[in-house]
């Protein structure tokens, strides 16, 4: 549905966006994740038509972004970082005035907006003035006016940004079940975003693209390597001889003693890219007698990749994100 090949856009001779390309196919809830100022946010608004690229193209359902930026931006939904309220209109009229904007025919029209209201829970806000809601219910005013015209793809920017825990998960709740019918991009620097709502994940540092592919899968692809994590009774078990066994074992580089927890003894081993000692680490403990009661692999997690892909990759010493205030 969406192809972007190597996109460029320069501001005052930096590079916000550096010679990406991906694809996003039909269907799809794709999460761009990246630091401030990596470039999440230039892209966006390239692939919504907001501004033009330096060089490159990017085209939506074959449509180029150069050439046919009004049939984009009527076929998608876009959620900006700063929602686009109208402040001083009541709710319900900000929406008619949006699905007049939109073209929506009449009949059409009263019942989209019947449908937004009861999908973002607008109902007990439609006669307050948009100045009046909570940052929580403003993204949901955004949220609607981004679906109203029920577009095929949806692109949210930081919808979560500056909401409290019960706000983000009423927001998850909803890019969920969005997710299950569009083709949706979520952009965001907030792991969790993209752990609980998204099938896919683009990494972004810098202006270039250094991941891509299902969150669960990141972990052993960009490492090659993963954790175990191994637990005993402590009755008849002695943690110092256990660790020297296990840093023998073939394929362990490195061994933790991750203390008590839950009743258990509990160890981290790292191991060499591409080894899974488990069988052998099995091995160990049944022919010491040692009272096993837990042993699983443990894979890179999201938090793992992002601060590998991108603090570990600057040997500059300064912080990611700082590029002359371009996110």
């Amino acid at each position: 549905m969406i192809r972007v090949q190597n996109l460029t856009k320069r501001y005052d001779g930096t590079v916000a966006v550096d010679d990406i390309s991906f694809e996003v196919e039909r269907g799809e809830v794709v999460g761009f994740l990246g630091p401030n100022g990596a470039g999440k946010t230039t892209t966006m608004k390239i692939i919504t038509c907001y501004m033009p690229p330096t060089s490159g193209d990017v085209t939506i359902d074959d449509r180029s972004v150069l050439s046919d930026s009004l049939p984009i931006r009527r076929s998608l939904g876009y959620l900006p970082e700063d929602s686009p309220l109208y402040t001083f209109m009541p709710v319900l009229e900000y929406l008619e005035f949006v699905a007049e904007m939109r073209g929506l025919e009449p009949g059409l029209k009263g019942r989209r907006i019947k449908e937004m209201i009861e999908v973002c829970g607008l109902g007990e806000v439609l006669g307050k003035d948009v100045s009046e809601l909570s940052r929580g219910y403003r993204q949901r005013v955004g949220l609607a006016q981004a679906l109203i015209h029920d577009p095929d793809l949806i692109i949210l920017d930081e919808p979560t940004s500056g909401l409290d825990p019960n706000q983000i998960a009423e927001i998850r709740s909803l890019i969920r079940e969005f997710g299950q019918e569009k083709t949706l991009i979520l952009s965001t620097h907030i792991l969790p975003e993209v752990t609980a709502t998204c099938d896919r994940v683009i990494i972004i540092n810098r202006g270039r693209i250094v991941a891509d592919g299902p969150p669960d899968e990141l972990g052993g692809r960009l490492r090659g390597r993963q954790r175990v994590r191994i637990g005993f009774v402590p009755e008849g078990f002695e943690t110092a001889a256990a660790a020297e066994a296990f840093s023998s074992v073939a394929g362990v580089t490195g061994v933790e003693v991750a203390g008590r927890e839950g009743g258990l003894e509990l160890f981290t081993l790292e191991t060499a890219p591409n080894t899974d000692p488990r069988l052998e680490l099995y091995r160990l403990a049944a022919e010491k007698n040692w009272p096993l009661a837990e042993l699983y692999l443990e894979g890179s997690t999201l938090e793992d990749i992002f601060r590998q892909l991108t603090i570990g990759e600057d040997t500059t010493g300064k912080a990611d994100g700082a590029e002359g205030g371009v996110s």
